[in-house]
């Protein structure tokens, strides 16, 4: 993220990490079951979610898509889309399920209007999947910490500075109404990379 906690600008340009950066995301990547991201993200970047910067297996890459809106010609069907899961609810239309289905991806349904995440966790600790990398937008972050489901966050602070309000910020949602219930971190190591910071926090449990 830039300086001022944003993961992308008012356009959506998310171009931030470094080559070193990005090595170490992938390196996390080829070290986990899945990696996971929201149909904002899947709109905007239409990322491969693959292992490129290092050597490693892919992971499992899980699309949240309530409504069923991953295009079929997304980058992320072009390298085993058996290995594609789109996570709908009961609201996603059956053709548009049915043209994902016919692309190679496994669909997994997890509630009515919307998303259970905790339900989705299941079903991929059923699929064997022990680890997620969340690279999800401000949004799907908020909603994964809001239900408890994050243990750690790994941050690379970019040195640059983007502002504007209608960029897109870390973790969004609605926010914390006061400080003393925000989510609490214990810092667990800080690395300079070049000229950025790399920081690994563990979230703290309220129970």
């Amino acid at each position: 993220m830039s300086l001022d906690g944003k993961i992308a600008t008012r356009s959506g340009d998310s171009r931030i990490s470094s080559k070193i950066d990005l090595r170490a995301l992938h390196k996390l990547r080829s070290q986990s079951g899945a990696v996971m991201i929201g149909i904002r993200t899947e709109l905007i970047d239409n990322p491969l979610l693959t292992v490129r910067y290092v050597k490693g297996r892919n992971p499992i890459r899980v699309i949240v898509d309530s409504s069923a809106r991953t295009p079929l010609k997304a980058k992320i069907f072009r390298t085993d889309p058996s290995s594609v899961f789109i996570v709908i609810s009961g609201k996603a239309s059956k053709s548009k399920v049915a043209g994902l289905q016919r692309a190679g991806a496994r669909i997994i349904r997890c509630g009515q209007s919307k998303i259970n995440l905790k339900l989705l966790l299941r079903a991929l600790y059923r699929q064997g999947v022990r680890r997620i990398v969340l690279e999800g937008g401000g949004i799907l972050n908020w909603s994964m910490l809001t239900e408890g489901l994050v243990d750690y966050v790994h941050v690379t602070i970019s040195p640059i500075l983007i502002g504007g309000d209608r960029a897109t910020t870390l973790v969004e949602g609605i926010g914390m109404p006061t400080i003393n219930k925000s989510f609490q971190l214990r810092l667990l190591r800080v690395r300079r990379l070049r000229n950025e910071i790399s920081l690994e926090y563990k979230v703290k449990r309220n129970d």
